[in-house]
């Protein structure tokens, strides 16, 4: 009885918030799309966007980019996670601490690092130039029209996020699971097929879905690639005659309960399947020391991925140290003179010091939240868990612009969040902007920790008196605590490289965080874009300390971090 009302005040608590940080924001906003002018309920103008062959393009784009992100994310995990599940090799941890250096760079910066390698005279026609291959200015854009730059880009900056949650997937598989199949001749691909990859299912649905809403309703990196073909795009250009134009609301209705419907059709048939097993996994029983070319293999399987992963960081690296790069394989007169200047800006030191304490504020309250949901959600009885599981994954389904100019129009006079209005100062806002739209992924990788984790650990601990909240303190979270570190990691480091919500609610120049002031260098004359990619280095180096601290305090190195 106890449990059901705990269950049933953790429930109405998560609700609570939600209704005031997510729907009311949100509302305010999608109340314009099924409305007309005099304030009448309408469907016109969702149904204008499958009527105009514009908008329609432009959410097949989105639909399109976020299926070959996902994909391209998945071709990159799966084989690596299993790889350092399975096998000890020289230099793996340090090459499983690599594959999560994409994580530190926002891939909006990383765009521009990428268009001086493989734009019409960058670094990669130059080479080719060179060797004579093709002739001098007929080097094609590699990434012209943008689509493959977008994809390519995002899933190299994503595909950690499923690497982390598989790898913390095939941790956790129970190895007698895999000496019983061997012992009835279920070996190889068929005992993977049939025993490995359903219990580390959890792990890929929740890194999927994730990587999927994410990328399709990504802004910052088609912004960077001009490719403006893309609902999210079209909805940040809708938002300039906001209060005339009422179709970016109706882009925002229909990308919504499209991102809502794929993420619950992928539940229903991916999903379903979560299976809890007694025992965690032991290292020492799941893994085999390699030697010779087998290890150097298994070693440039993960090299491969992670060096061209780093492509877009050394892009941003060449471009704040070269004087110049144009026409040449590499950045010309190499020297810190960039990197001075940034940090001589007025932009620079103090929008570090803003996103650290953002970022650190609203990991703490996406921490309390998305725990409470998860275990609602895994442990709950009620009827309403399921709902809450598709609920705690809304804030990913919509941009944040909206998100943010939602807060933007409830910080007017006469409406709730009057009080802390973000032209004078946006500190709450933006806590509140980034722990709603971070709140995600922490509550998956809770959700994907519980579902492994047996019930009769905690049915033992009440059996012997313990109350459910010690239970959980004592028993389940130490068990789920790779799990949570993850989604706390991850919650993080997209705060600190929040774009959307920045742009929209930081509007004096002292609270701007790291991403609003590279977005403001970035369109100056002249050495703009070299200023922004020193930020962007500068943020490389903090991001990469928070995750170095990380795995210090835990007595692990951050490759070895979901070892439960």
């Amino acid at each position: 009885m106890l449990k059901r009302l705990l269950s049933r005040l953790l429930l109405a608590a998560v609700i609570l918030f939600f209704v005031v940080f997510f729907f009311l924001p949100v509302g305010r906003i999608l109340k314009g799309g099924f409305s007309d002018a005099e304030g009448r309920y309408t469907l016109f103008y969702v149904l204008e966007i499958f009527r105009n062959p514009i908008y329609l393009e432009g959410l097949w784009n989105s639909f399109l980019i976020a299926l070959c992100t996902t994909a391209l994310s998945l071709l990159l995990a799966m084989p690596l996670a299993w790889l350092s599940d399975r096998y000890e090799f020289p230099g793996k941890k340090l090459l499983t601490g690599a594959l999560l250096l994409p994580l530190i760079l926002p891939p909006f910066v990383g765009a521009l690092g990428m268009q001086c390698i493989f734009g019409r005279y960058g670094a990669l026609n130059t080479l080719l130039e060179r060797l004579s291959i093709i002739g001098v200015g007929q080097g094609p854009d590699w990434f012209a029209g943008g689509f493959w730059g977008v994809v390519l880009l995002e899933a190299l900056h994503l595909y950690p996020i499923l690497y982390l949650n598989v790898a913390a997937a095939f941790a956790n598989v129970d190895p007698q699971l895999g000496e019983a199949a061997a012992d009835y001749g279920c070996v190889g691909f068929k005992r993977f097929w049939r025993i490995t990859l359903p219990l580390v299912m959890p792990g890929v649905f929740a890194g999927g879905s994730l990587v999927f809403i994410w990328s399709f309703t990504e802004l910052g990196t088609p912004l960077m690639f001009h490719y403006g073909r893309c609902t999210a795009v079209q909805i940040y250009s809708g938002l300039n005659d906001i209060g005339n134009n009422p179709m970016p609301y109706a882009l925002v209705s229909v990308m919504l309960i499209l991102s809502a419907a794929m993420y619950l059709g992928a539940k229903f048939f991916f999903g379903r399947g979560g299976h809890a097993m007694l025992s965690k996994a032991g290292r020492a029983a799941t893994t085999t020391r390699l030697r010779g070319l087998p290890a150097l293999a298994t070693a440039v399987a993960f090299a491969i991925p992670g060096l061209f992963s780093l492509l877009p960081h050394l892009g941003v690296v060449g471009l704040a140290l070269g004087q110049s790069w144009y026409r040449t394989i590499l950045p010309s007169r190499l020297g810190l003179e960039h990197i001075e200047a940034a940090l001589g800006h007025s932009l620079t030191v103090p929008s570090i010091i803003n996103s650290l304490r953002y970022a650190s504020f609203a990991v703490l309250l996406a921490m309390l939240v998305g725990v409470f949901a998860a275990v609602v959600i895994v442990r709950g009885r009620g009827r309403w868990r399921w709902a809450l599981d598709g609920l705690v994954m809304l804030p990913l389904a919509v941009p944040g612009l909206v998100l943010a100019f939602g807060y933007l129009a409830m910080s007017q006079k006469g409406y709730l969040f009057h009080c802390v209005n973000p032209v004078e100062n946006p500190t709450i806002l933006l806590v509140i902007a980034y722990a709603v739209r971070r709140l995600p992924y922490v509550v998956r990788a809770a959700v994907a920790g519980l579902q492994q984790t047996s019930v009769s650990y905690e049915e033992a601990a009440a059996s012997l008196g313990a109350a459910p909240m010690t239970s959980f303190r004592r028993i389940t979270a130490p068990l789920i605590a790779a799990n949570l570190i993850a989604g706390a990691i991850l919650a993080f480091s997209f705060s600190m490289l929040e774009v959307s919500d920045s742009l929209i609610l930081a509007q004096k120049a002292a609270y701007f965080p790291i991403t609003k002031a590279i977005f403001e260098l970035s369109s100056f004359l002249g050495q703009g874009q070299a200023l922004a990619s020193a930020l962007g280095l500068w943020t490389m180096v903090f991001l990469g300390a928070s995750m170095m601290t990380a795995s210090v305090l835990l007595g692990k190195k951050l490759g070895a971090l979901f070892r439960a």
